[in-house]
């Protein structure tokens, strides 16, 4: 499994696919009448691998998110004139000539007991440390703050590639204000208004020369070196308590501050005889009077384990319903694209009352992530834990499995003749041909004659996973359309 670490696409020009399956599969389109050109778009988007990951940083109040709406091309980052505004997500997928990549938007930041500049610098760390290039947004209104000062220095530390953007220059009057930023030693500053666009095409073509192709390195240190692991939840499920419990020894202080304890972000861990690197998410907690931004602090610290991760472990608390919070950790291991185990914390604290109402929350609340492998564990007691490694295995297995061109369009054919897509206004669209474009996550692109109904592709999902498996991880699957143009009679 180790020597597969770095070889997703990395291999030859077809991502997963090799020469010969290749020439098959294009012989195969074109007789289809789809054009080649299309086709590999197709296979290369569907291919990619992991994206570049680009982080967002500057002080409060700097239209850092106004920036992410206009990078992403949406508007999802909630914007308000304060700090500390919650999100639900801080990870954005985005495409800038032809490139596609990640941004992580780091606002949110609220002024506690420790002064912003500790707040600031603290949060800016952990989408650093994910990110492969870095925007810093500074207010060419106001110039180089010393807060600023304190990000630049942290900036240099990281050692990534930096993009100056000199935000809210609206017009000419503004530029001088912008260049008076070259004072930050970070190079050219780049004017723009990302409240209205000006300026915005000049700082991505910016950042696609700062970003590289592809990630470097996201999977382990070398070939044959430790998986990755994420442990992740919502504050005080037990995450401390659990990777104490493994490592058999206090490797984490367990207390109630919140986001001020400097854990060791990596753990090397030995289970069931095999090295692991636990990627530890521990000591966010929740103090009352800061709810908003210590649960924004902890979805943030989150999101860049998981980049860091290939397998996210998701820790309920089983003594407690399961919260809309548990839901959203679990969505954004899925988008990630992450391996995933589901283990149940605490465990042997409850009845035989709650343990049936928790299957009930499972099926109904969880019922999108059946096909995740589940554990049920006390961190406390370290009943179970020996589940944890054959449960991390069965996950990565499954996000490194690929099927066969052939075998999958054997496959295919046997659902469009056994359950063929509903009618649709007097035309019934069908699947021509597909194949296994990527791995870590599987995924497919498939070529169909018409529009694919969501829920037709959520059923082509699941027999996908009853005849091949695909246990504990997401998959990808996108559609290709066959143009009229180009069809062959």
């Amino acid at each position: 499994m180790n020597d597969q670490i770095h070889s997703d696409g990395s291999d030859h020009e077809h991502g997963a696919l090799g020469d010969a399956e290749y020439a098959e599969f294009m012989e195969l389109a074109a007789e289809e009448g789809f054009d080649a050109e299309e086709v590999e778009g197709a296979l290369d988007e569907a291919g990619h691998g992991p994206l570049p990951v680009l982080a967002v940083v500057g002080r409060p109040n700097v239209g850092k998110s106004t920036l992410v709406n206009r990078i992403i091309g949406r508007r999802e980052a909630v914007v308000e004139d304060k700090p500390g505004v919650t999100r639900d997500r801080v990870t954005y997928e985005a495409e800038w000539a032809g490139r596609r990549f990640k941004v992580v938007d780091t606002g949110g930041w609220e002024q506690d007991v420790l002064g912003i500049d500790a707040s600031v610098a603290a949060q800016a760390e952990y989408a650093i440390e994910a990110a492969d290039a870095v925007v810093f947004v500074v207010d060419s209104t106001v110039g180089a703050t010393d807060t600023d000062e304190a990000v630049v220095k942290l900036l240099r530390r990281a050692g990534k590639p930096v993009v100056l953007c000199a935000n809210k220059v609206d017009g000419q009057s503004g530029e001088a204000d912008a260049t008076a930023l070259w004072s930050l030693g970070l190079g050219e500053p780049h004017p723009v208004s990302s409240l209205h666009g000006r300026g915005t095409g000049d700082l991505l073509d910016a950042v696609l020369e700062a970003l590289p192709e592809a990630p470097a390195q996201r999977f382990g240190t070398a070939i044959g070196g430790p998986r990755r692991i994420a442990l992740i939840g919502r504050p005080n499920v037990g995450k401390s308590s659990l990777l104490n419990k493994v490592a058999n020894e206090d490797r984490v202080v367990v207390n109630e501050l919140a986001g001020t304890t400097r854990d060791p972000v990596d753990e090397l861990i030995e289970l069931g005889g095999i090295t692991w690197k636990f990627i530890d998410t521990a000591g966010i907690r929740r103090r009352v009077h800061l709810q908003e931004g210590a649960d924004y602090y902890a979805s943030l610290r989150t999101a860049a384990a998981v980049e860091k991760a290939e397998v996210a472990v998701v820790l309920i608390d089983a003594s407690e319903s399961i919260s809309v919070q548990d839901q959203r950790i679990i969505t954004m291991a899925v988008e990630a694209g992450r391996a995933l185990v589901i283990a149940y914390n605490k465990w042997d604290t409850l009845d035989e009352e709650r343990r049936y109402y928790l299957e009930r929350e499972i099926e109904t609340e969880l019922a999108q992530i059946a096909w995740a492998p589940r554990v049920n564990v006390s961190a406390v007691t370290g009943r179970h834990m020996e589940k944890l490694v054959p449960a991390i295995e069965t996950a990565l297995a499954g996000w490194e499995t690929r099927v066969p061109t052939g075998r999958l369009n054997a496959f295919l054919g046997e659902i469009v003749a056994s359950h063929p897509h509903p009618v649709r206004g007097g035309k019934q669209p069908r699947i021509l041909f597909g194949t296994q474009a990527g791995t870590k996550p599987p995924r497919f692109v498939l070529f169909s004659s018409g529009f694919l109904e969501h829920g037709y592709r959520r059923f082509v999902e699941r027999r996908l996973r009853e005849e091949f498996g695909f246990e504990g991880t997401p998959i990808h699957i996108s559609v290709r359309v066959r143009e009229k143009r180009g069809r062959n009679k």
